[in-house]
């Protein structure tokens, strides 16, 4: 049975993740600990491996906290096995265009609706030990994050979500900036976010954001985001660890 990603969107507070990026089931088990409500596992921009990710997910449904995965490019065969892992839905990675929108979403949604391939006596069907019309039903559950990281996606968005095939949408800072050619904090960046979370809010359609600070991560849960992921495990460690040892003589 997978943890839906989606009603930790329609709380009167926005659900707050981080990212993981080490293979490691301890780093899991201390997030969930924590009190995150959901993390995305990040196989775009880590050495973790699809087995490694499909323990994390493992560890992650018993520890009651949502695993998402940020799969590391389009292709069927990464949608397909990270949700028959058992995630509750991924995030796309630069999604530029309604067409791009519309092909990821296939690939996680089964026939008639998609193209995703019937796997129940993977971890998604509880090793075939569910009813089929159970497994289909929860697959039909499976979150679509969209990732919009470039001008263009952001030009875009109205139309990627008016496929009406994405759950929710996410608006990369990091790449866009690179994508303008500016710092991270120059406010043609925070102009574009912002008119994302516009069109998003009109649209009715979650919309979420990443960010290091957790005090940033507080101001923008409250303006109106539906979900914010803060630092991830690794810089949460680093940091922790820099921190100890500047208070050492």
């Amino acid at each position: 049975m997978i943890l839906p990603f989606q009603p930790l969107l329609t709380r009167d507070e926005a659900a707050l993740g981080t990212w993981i990026k080490l293979s490691a089931i301890e780093s899991l088990e201390l997030m969930a600990l924590a009190g995150f409500d959901f993390v995305v596992l990040d196989l775009e921009h880590s050495p973790m491996s699809l087995e490694t990710a499909s323990t994390l997910i493992a560890i992650a449904r018993g520890k009651g906290i949502c695993p998402l995965v940020r799969i590391p490019d389009h292709s069927q065969s990464w949608i397909q096995r990270c949700l028959d892992a058992g995630a509750s839905g991924i995030f796309a990675p630069h999604v530029d265009t309604p067409e791009e929108a519309r092909a990821v979403a296939r690939a996680a949604r089964f026939e008639p609706s998609g193209t995703r391939g019937v796997g129940p006596t993977s971890r998604a069907g509880n090793w075939g030990l569910q009813k089929m019309g159970t497994y289909i039903a929860e697959g039909g559950e499976a979150a679509v994050v969209v990732q919009l990281e470039s001008d263009l996606a952001i030009r875009n968005t109205r139309q990627i979500i008016e496929t009406g095939q994405v759950d929710a949408i996410f608006v990369g800072p990091a790449d866009l900036s690179v994508s303008l050619g500016v710092d991270i904090g120059h406010e043609e960046v925070t102009t574009r976010v912002q008119s994302v979370l516009e069109v998003c809010t009109e649209l009715s359609i979650p919309c979420g954001v990443a960010v290091g600070d957790p005090a940033s991560a507080a101001s923008l849960a409250k303006s109106g985001f539906s979900f914010v992921l803060v630092s991830n495990d690794a810089t949460i460690l680093g940091s922790g660890a820099s921190k100890t040892r500047r208070k050492f003589p």
